[in-house]
């Protein structure tokens, strides 16, 4: 790839075939830290390499106006493909906590370079889903940093935005009422925001927000460090805190075997984190429950969940949160298989249009699932995904001013079964006259004396 330096291309050490290399090569990856300006030159020699399957976007700015820079792979960029899912990785959001944002930066090579090459894995991936790739959610963070240098004393400098604040502790809080309505009833999904929620968060979170409700995210992940370890939702307990010290306790969400699967996924297709064993703590299969490890309010992946259709979960990547230079080639090599197997995870459940007798598409219709407590909505292009493991379920489609529709679906291990819906416009129920016994002239059947209403 032109414009990278210290270019290194590694040779997958399991196929030996001398006939099958060329397709197994690995693409050029610059293994380095970058800071704000190099990060953007980055993404444009990106788009430059691949301007057909690629889009580079800007979602905001952060408190001190660096961009928050988006780049997009699709073979068509900038659209949405109706039944082609949208997936999402965001990095850098503690600005201390680098090692996403360096293999975002490296996965996007890669995408690009393997596409170039043929190689038919990436392709057919970026053929059938959009994948949206941030690499720093928080560049001014990052810079505070990486200006201390290697071997930062302080543990958490740079963690913040410019205004010291924890992004991942910045969003509203819908746990809250999500908790009530299962107790007491009300939504399971899209829960509204405080009329007053921009004057409450950051600038870099009030970005991410209107992006995240901007695309219909079917399946996203947030890249951490500090930790070794695939954590799923919810993040906030259920439980009270007790005075004096932090209670934990697991607080699944009614979809919890699907996220235990999609964390299972990225943990074993890691070089290391299913081990369990990593910095000191273990997690059985190298996954955790959120609020099982630590009660966290106002975070990101439980705010996707309950604010829109997506499935987010937190990646703990690495026990240093700045590591040496000198070990970014081993990270990648653990996670590159692992950041495309939860791309795939994408494609799998159940998909389909929701349309009209006229066949107009219908957004914003709900998708039921029988049996576990969380609907999913379709988009703008009436097009819905649903993420589901493998099993038979008994779906309901509903939208208003129309009759609701039913079926039962087998979902398969494989790609997504498709499943669409066509809804019938309700008829009103008009309440029928009724009949008096005394009819006028010619048989004619005199209306009902109506009294007239008392003033108020």
């Amino acid at each position: 790839m032109s414009g990278y330096s210290g270019a290194i291309r590694i040779i997958s050490s399991f196929h030996r075939d001398s006939s099958e290399l060329p397709s197994q090569l690995v693409a050029p990856v610059t293994f380095r830290h970058r800071r704000y300006d190099d990060l953007v030159r980055t993404l444009y020699n990106v788009h430059n390499e691949c301007p057909y399957i690629t889009r580079l976007y800007s979602v905001g700015r952060s408190v001190k106006g660096r961009h928050l820079y988006v780049l997009e792979f699709s073979d068509f960029p900038g659209i949405h493909e109706p039944l082609e899912p949208e997936v999402k990785y965001v990095g850098n959001m503690h600005g201390n906590e680098v090692l996403g944002r360096e293999l975002l930066l490296q996965l996007s090579e890669f995408l690009c370079e393997e596409f170039r090459n043929g190689n038919q894995r990436i392709v057919r991936l970026v053929e059938s889903t959009r994948i949206h790739i941030m690499p720093s959610m928080n560049p001014d963070g990052y810079e505070v940093a990486a200006a201390q240098g290697p071997g930062i004393s302080g543990y958490l400098v740079g963690r913040n935005n410019a205004n010291g604040v924890d992004l991942n502790r910045n969003f509203p809080d819908l746990n809250t009422y999500i908790y009530y309505n299962e107790k007491y009833g009300g939504p399971n999904h899209h829960l509204p925001l405080p009329d007053n929620w921009k004057s409450q968060v950051e600038p870099e979170t009030r970005a991410v927000i209107h992006w995240i409700r901007s695309f219909n995210f079917v399946l996203s992940a947030n890249l951490h460090g500090g930790a070794v370890v695939a954590n799923y939702p919810y993040d906030k307990s259920l439980e009270h805190r007790f005075r004096g010290f932090r209670r934990t306790a697991n607080t699944p969400t009614p979809d919890d075997k699907l996220f235990q699967k999609l964390a299972k996924v990225y943990s074993y297709a890691h070089g290391w984190m299913h081990q369990g064993w990593n910095c000191g703590d273990y997690f059985p299969d190298g996954i955790t429950n959120g609020a099982s490890w630590y009660s966290l309010s106002k975070g990101m992946q439980d705010f996707n969940y309950l604010h829109t259709n997506c499935f987010e979960i937190t990646l703990e990547l690495s026990c240093d949160k700045f590591p040496r230079q000198e070990d970014l080639q081993r990270e990648w090599l653990g996670n590159r298989e692992a950041l495309i197997q939860f791309l795939e995870q994408v494609h799998q459940g159940i998909k389909g249009m929701v349309l009209d007798e006229n066949n107009n598409n219908l957004p914003e219709a709900v998708i039921s699932v029988s049996g576990i407590n969380h609907d999913v909505t379709s988009g703008d292009h009436g097009d819905y995904f649903r993420l589901l493991l493998p099993g038979t379920y008994i779906v309901t489609a509903t939208a208003p001013g129309f009759d609701p529709e039913t079926v039962s679906v087998t979902v398969g291990p494989g790609e997504p079964k498709l499943v669409d819906f066509q809804l019938k416009r309700s008829i009103p129920q008009v309440t029928p006259t009724r009949r008096v016994p005394n009819a006028g002239p010619g048989g004619r059947v005199l209306p009902k004396k109506v009294q007239p209403r008392a003033a108020k």
